[in-house]
């Protein structure tokens, strides 16, 4: 692994403070791969990792893999992911990259990462040249901005059950629009629409990769808020079984992942131990920067 990755991996721990640039710095050393040789790259997981690696995490990691085998030239538009395995987070990740196609316009990639001989997740990323074309978008819905909103130690206040979410390191900032689904829980209500403020907690490098990288690892965040939040459970409040299990993301526009973002989740449809979420993503000015679709199981026992 690379220095920088190996000081994250050692030192982005539950006694570090929660937030702020120290907790950003360790995500970039931990997107910063150790290249072994063509086409193979070793990524490392945070030691204060839960049972399983952060799927946000690892899709992330992924995506810098694809990337550092695309002309920079060509940003990444697209992205599908399937988890196959929970990640271990005490070993470090291999990710194999596939150069599936080097075109005019298009590159196409295909990587897999490996643990233990065996592969744990697969991402598909398209990536192209820009291009002028015909524009449209839908606009942003109303909320209030984000520096009048509460912190996220501020919301979880004396759900002493939720007291890792005050402090675990935490590279990016929320700040729910609506009340989160912890607190929905205790009220009875059940929306299917979840809003909440993010940006990277500090300053990133002007590097457009790592911009989007970063978007995708903040995108496996508070989007199973929704379908949870529709049946009035939550994670730890409730016994809950849940891993992402697919994950596609779609880059609109250029965008900074270190300035506000509203990521605006929806639920359309549970059934089958399953739950799909839909998301936007919107720039503070407005513009919309992203769209996200996942589907996660969701097992909630009696």
């Amino acid at each position: 692994m690379t220095e920088l990755a190996r000081q994250a991996a050692s030192g982005m721990d539950a006694g570090e403070p929660a937030g702020g640039q120290q907790a950003l710095d360790h995500l970039v050393a931990l997107l910063d791969l150790e290249k072994l040789e063509e086409n193979f790259f070793r990524g490392v997981s945070p030691a204060h990792s839960p049972v399983r690696v952060f799927g946000g995490q690892v899709a992330g990691q992924a995506l810098v893999a694809a990337g550092r085998t695309v002309p920079e030239d060509r940003g990444v538009h697209s992205l599908h992911a399937y988890f196959i395995r929970g990640g271990d987070p005490s070993v470090p990740i291999v990710y194999e990259v596939d150069r599936i196609r080097d075109g005019r316009s298009f590159t196409t990639r295909r990587v897999i990462a490996i643990q233990h001989g065996k592969a744990i997740f697969s991402l598909s990323a398209s990536f192209q040249k820009d291009e002028r074309g015909i524009e449209h978008a839908d606009a942003m819905p109303d909320v209030p901005p984000p520096d009048s909103l509460p912190t996220l130690a501020e919301r979880v206040g004396d759900f002493p059950h939720l007291s890792t979410m005050r402090t675990r390191p935490r590279p990016i900032d929320l700040r729910y629009v609506n009340d989160p689904p912890w607190l929905t829980r205790e009220t009875g209500e059940r929306p299917a629409r979840n809003q909440v403020w993010m940006r990277a907690d500090g300053v990133l490098p002007d590097q457009r990769l790592l911009h989007v990288c970063v978007l995708t690892y903040a995108s496996d965040m508070t989007l199973l808020d929704s379908p949870l939040a529709r049946h009035g459970v939550y994670w730890e409040l409730d016994k809950v079984l849940g891993a992402s299990l697919d994950h596609a993301l779609w880059f609109h526009r250029p965008f900074r992942a270190d300035e506000w973002f509203l990521y605006d989740t929806e639920t359309p449809s549970a059934s089958g131990a399953r739950g799909l979420a839909t998301g936007r993503f919107f720039a503070a000015d407005g513009t919309l920067i992203a769209t996200v679709v996942q589907e996660g199981l969701l097992r909630v026992l009696d």
